[in-house]
């Protein structure tokens, strides 16, 4: 048993917590009916299934749902209508969506079925990069057809930090050297007046 405020007040028999929740003005909701025992919580029934729908609708909305769209081609197609087939191709996968490329061929052009693997195979050349090929062209009925998948997004690498410069923090001892020496000159210069100075 959980309260509105979050905290356990343990097991207790139904009719006890029903009597609680009463007396708070509020609901008793069944939050785990699978657990042994069943675990309860105090809370107002109206703003569970509000915050329920809430998160359920927030997480169809970080769904992403693949939808196959269609491009249909035939063994006569024009150089124009191929391009901008292949374009719809192309945005089609650059938008998440895989592509289904077929082409039907009618009548005495079945005779002629390697004008059609030419076809599918130059689209599979072309979107090159923009998707990969999920199922390989392939003959159904009078259909032939290939499903092409978006290709997947490359993880981009940081380069690696540049290594400081050791040069710079081995120079500085060095260069205070001097100084100190400098410092001991005029040292040794006092002491050494004072001596005569005190000889006479």
């Amino acid at each position: 048993m959980i309260d509105e405020n979050g905290e356990q007040l343990g097991v207790m028999a139904p009719f006890e917590a029903l009597k609680m929740a009463r007396e708070r003005s509020l609901d008793l909701v069944e939050i785990s009916p699978n657990a042994v025992p069943p675990v309860c919580k105090i809370q107002d029934y109206g703003k569970y299934l509000y915050e329920k729908d809430k998160s359920d609708r927030a997480a169809r909305k970080k769904q992403k749902v693949i939808v196959i769209k269609e491009v249909k081609f035939s063994v006569t197609v024009d150089e124009h209508d191929y391009q901008t087939k292949k374009n719809q191709a192309v945005r089609f996968l650059g938008d998440g969506d895989k592509v289904k490329a077929s082409l039907r061929f009618k009548g005495r052009q079945m005779a002629h079925r390697d004008l059609g693997y030419k076809i599918i195979n130059r689209l599979i050349q072309d979107i090159g990069e923009a998707g990969t090929v999920e199922f390989m062209p392939r003959m159904e009925g009078t259909t032939l057809h290939a499903i092409l998948a978006p290709a997947k997004k490359a993880e981009v690498q940081q380069p690696p930090a540049a290594p400081k410069p050791k040069a710079v923090e081995a120079a500085a001892p060095v260069a205070a050297a001097p100084v100190a020496a400098a410092l001991v000159k005029p040292v040794a210069a006092k002491a050494a007046t004072a001596k005569a100075a005190a000889a006479k």
